[in-house]
């Protein structure tokens, strides 16, 4: 089997588990260490995370770190697992829907089984891109994906709650307005972060009648309970990452405090993690 041939079998596969009898979970790597955790853990499929890639380099999140450098650190976590890999890539690196394409076609040089597109402007007068250019960029992705025969699965994100964008009388409305137009211009799975209230997403999961993404963390339903809601997939953003320096944060206090190392017992030894690391790895150019 080829390369492309066994990428489209992962795409495919990805896809096939947005409507399975159990809910995704997608836990979100920033490097080839945390995937391969993942990886060993039992996870079908892994997300990457943006932020956390992002941060690890030295970027603040939004876009703010190149294409080419966040395609590069996915290409390594792909190349490094065998299971699906989804790739977080923001906005699509561009205003245009040729950049969305041209993202889109990084992602599946880099081995990717699925990438997000989410809505955000960056513009704090209008923070989310208007609709009509974020159905072209979901077209200009489509259309992509038909020219390689790679079917990667296109998650398209509205920031309506996680920006707060208009009163919050009117933020459903709002949402569920973008996902359908987004479910309708062939999106595979649509996704809104932000929102935890159990009783707004099994109303929005009957509404869409479609698999939905939901960003999950303290204070979200449970994973029975967002199953048992009708949530096709679960992601936890940077959230993991983001926990790895509060515990980073724990060992300096331990160490500069009683000068003890209680926080550092239970890490992989030295030769585990070197074992999870591929002896050969090539990074495919993006």
């Amino acid at each position: 089997m080829s390369d492309k041939q066994k990428q489209k079998s992962a795409a495919e596969a990805f896809r096939a588990m947005h409507r399975g009898k159990r809910i995704l979970l997608l836990p979100n790597a920033w490097d080839v260490a945390s995937a391969h955790i993942f990886e060993e853990a039992g996870f079908g499929a892994i997300a990457t995370t943006s932020a956390g890639i992002a941060f690890t380099r030295g970027y603040p999140d939004g876009q703010r770190i190149s294409r080419d450098e966040m395609l590069q650190a996915v290409s390594r976590i792909a190349a490094a697992t065998k299971v699906p890999v989804t790739a977080d890539v923001e906005a699509g690196y561009g205003a245009r829907p040729e950049d969305a394409a041209q993202t889109a076609l990084a992602v599946i040089e880099s081995g990717g089984a699925g990438m997000n597109l989410e809505d955000a402007s960056g513009e704090a007068n209008q923070p989310l891109v208007e609709l009509p250019l974020q159905l072209e960029k979901i077209a200009a992705i489509n259309e992509a994906k038909r020219k390689t025969g790679v079917p990667i699965v296109l998650n398209a994100r509205t920031d309506v709650y996680l920006l707060q964008v208009g009163p919050a009388e009117k933020r459903y409305d709002q949402a569920l307005r973008r996902l359908t137009a987004f479910r309708d211009a062939g999106a595979d799975c649509v996704f809104l972060p932000g929102v935890r209230d159990a009783a707004t997403i099994g109303r929005l999961v009957k509404d869409l009648d479609f698999p939905l993404n939901i960003l999950a963390g303290p204070g979200s339903p449970s994973i029975s309970e967002l199953q048992r809601l009708g949530v096709a997939r679960v992601s936890l953003g940077s959230s993991i990452m983001r926990a790895t320096l509060g515990l980073l944060g724990r060992i300096a206090e331990e160490l500069k405090t009683t000068g003890t190392y209680r926080s550092l017992e239970n890490a992989p030894s030295h030769d585990d993690v070197n074992r999870m690391m591929p002896s050969q790895l090539t990074t495919k150019s993006s």
